[in-house]
């Protein structure tokens, strides 16, 4: 850190290894291990593994057992396989969560982190992950709520429209398109998941700054598309307005000391293949 603020440098998958884990998806990730308590000798699957923290936790619970994580993005699973493991071996596989290039019955555990809102076809998504699960099998999954509930995304998403224009915020708002549990647990049931349970879990998010959140939330994950027909000298300027504007729609709680904090809301659900 210099001057208060993160440095940047390697490639988006290395930016958000590097800072969105640790700011966001590792407090996920052990809140989503906790509640499926894998166990020593499962077989585990991690569906939108990105640059495997889910996987590596559940590594280390099932000890005997064996890990496999899958992405479609090839950069994300490079960043994975470089990473240090402590638990039981893991496969890193390239595939689509739509067509999982694995046998059935095969898991013990299916596990997809803040993965299923990004898929064009949700439903057949969590088909294959029935499919892929043993009859015994159990599945933990994690989306986020309606952009409302967490105030950082929100004034962000409307800084993003303010700065670039309407719909610039679209992919940002498309991360929180489950607006209520039972949309998460209609889902689950009629993929023919049963013992279904949707709980509403809130982490508490913290950036030292709301520059810092901005230029990661633009440079290390798909919003990165939003500058990719600009310069370096372009981009900077587009990040600083952006900042500007989030930091104007955000309240003084918020903004408290110099960082960015606010509470992140999820929906967490747990099924089992059979009851």
């Amino acid at each position: 850190m210099s001057e208060g603020h993160w440095q940047l440098e390697g490639s988006a998958a290395e930016l958000y290894q590097r800072y969105l884990v640790p700011a966001i998806t590792l407090k996920w990730a052990e809140d989503l291990i906790a509640r499926a308590q894998p166990r020593a000798g499962d077989a585990v699957l991690d569906v939108a593994c990105g640059t495997g923290v889910v996987a590596r936790l559940a590594a280390q619970r099932v000890t005997t057992g064996r890990v496999t994580g899958l992405d479609l993005n090839a950069g994300m699973l490079a960043v994975a396989r470089t990473l240090p493991n402590e638990g039981s071996p893991i496969a890193w596989i390239e595939g689509s969560a739509l067509d999982l290039p694995l046998p059935s019955d095969r898991f013990d555990v299916v596990l997809c982190q803040l993965g299923l809102q990004f898929f064009p076809d949700q439903s057949k998504a969590l088909l294959e992950m029935h499919r892929v699960l043993r009859d015994t099998g159990r599945v933990a999954l994690s989306v986020y709520s309606a952009i409302e509930h967490t105030p950082g995304a929100h004034a962000f998403a409307g800084a993003l429209d303010d700065v670039l224009g309407k719909d610039a915020s679209r992919i940002k708002r498309g991360e929180h398109s489950f607006s209520d549990p039972a949309q998460l647990e209609g889902r689950l049931r009629r993929a023919d998941f049963q013992a279904v349970e949707v709980h509403i879990v809130v982490q508490t998010i913290v950036f030292p700054s709301v520059l810092d959140y901005v230029r990661f939330q633009l440079l290390a994950t798909p919003m990165t598309i939003l500058l990719q027909d600009s310069d370096e000298a372009e981009r900077q300027a587009i990040i600083t307005s952006v900042a500007a504007r989030t930091t104007s729609r955000s309240t003084l709680k918020m903004l408290a000391d110099g960082n960015f904090t606010f509470p992140q809301q999820a929906y967490v659900a747990l099924a089992r293949k059979r009851r």
